[in-house]
């Protein structure tokens, strides 16, 4: 004779699983539907350490994204307060001066700090152009004095939803900003996809790569300082091992857009200083948009959703490629995705 059994679930396996249940359908949701998204990447000039003259500078080229109908637009490393190329900070092993502290001041005092006011008036104009924006930005910590090279991940309505901080600055990059670490290294579960990035040089990081790909990243963000031509193949690289897109964009400086207290410190620098080489990618390897060189311009691209899948026949990295039986991989303190 069969025995009836029956459980009493405590409220907090209820609410386990009822969380379970809401990502399950969540992600279902998303895998379901499949949908052609136009996105943008920005290769401008910032108002070189001046940061309320490069906020009007994202506003004129979110008014172009706009007008593009991009649904998700990113801006490039350090679009706030610049990319600090050819500037020295009067960096010496054991020695500090006042010259370079005057010009570390400079720099910080135009830098982005979370909840100021700068933050909330670009979170206004996001809002009005109604888009998801990812913005390279050097950030402000509001405790303490250190910078951070930063990207800002904002939804269509303004908020702020995340903020990734770079692992590890190249070379004297690391005079001027401090090591993130696991606890920003995010990823969005967002009506766009999946969406996550590194900051320049972190994507030469295997490890930091496998963090986001584990995530199940669609659209993988690059903003970037490396205006090389090798810089390009290493897009297409990205995006045929995590079979997604790929997004990346750099500044268009000429050294004459550098204030004149400082073009004495750029005597022998290129007239170019950063040519740019803005790109976008297929999960197959294909360019879709770039590279774009020696302009400031909006590369658009449309990426078609079922290319993720497609691309996942013959190589999925964390799939039928993955072989966890053989390798082993974590990252202590990583984030669960932030869902917008």
């Amino acid at each position: 004779m069969e025995r009836l059994i029956s459980y009493k679930l405590s409220p907090k396996s209820i609410n386990l699983y009822s969380r379970i249940l809401a990502e399950v359908n969540f992600k279902a949701d998303i895998a379901m539907t499949f949908r052609k998204i136009q996105v943008g990447v920005v290769q401008a000039t910032p108002v070189l350490f001046d940061i309320q003259g490069t906020i009007a500078v994202i506003e004129k080229w979110l008014k172009k994204a706009k007008e593009a109908g991009c649904e998700l637009v990113l801006f490039p490393e350090s679009f706030i307060p610049c990319y600090p190329r050819g500037l020295r900070f009067d960096a010496v092993v054991g020695r500090r001066t006042e010259k370079g502290r005057a010009l570390w001041l400079d720099y910080w005092k135009n830098s982005l700090e979370e909840g100021s006011e700068e933050m909330a008036q670009i979170s206004t104009l996001i809002k009005e152009a109604g888009m998801m924006v990812a913005l390279g930005a050097t950030e402000r910590a509001s405790l303490g004095g250190s910078l951070y090279c930063s990207l800002f991940y904002f939804n269509a309505n303004g908020r702020l939803l995340a903020t990734h901080r770079k692992l590890k600055p190249t070379g004297l990059e690391r005079f001027i900003w401090a090591d993130g670490d696991a606890s920003t290294l995010q990823s969005l579960d967002s009506p766009l996809g999946k969406i996550g990035g590194l900051i320049c040089w972190e994507n030469y990081m295997p490890l930091a790569r496998y963090a986001l790909y584990e995530k199940g990243i669609d659209i993988y963000l690059a903003p970037t300082a490396d205006a090389r031509p090798s810089w390009t193949s290493t897009m297409q690289h990205i995006a045929l091992e995590g079979r997604c897109f790929v997004l990346s964009c750099n500044q268009f400086v000429q050294r004459s857009d550098y204030p004149a207290r400082y073009q004495e410190d750029l005597e022998g620098e290129e007239a170019f200083m950063s040519p740019g080489g803005s790109v976008i990618f297929a999960p197959d390897g294909s360019c879709l948009a770039g590279p774009l060189w020696d302009k400031e311009g909006l590369l658009t691209a449309t990426l078609d959703q079922e290319l993720l899948i497609k691309s996942k026949l013959d190589f999925d990295v964390i799939g039928h490629y993955g072989r966890p039986d053989v390798f082993q991989f974590a990252c202590p303190g990583q984030p669960e995705s932030v869902r917008d």
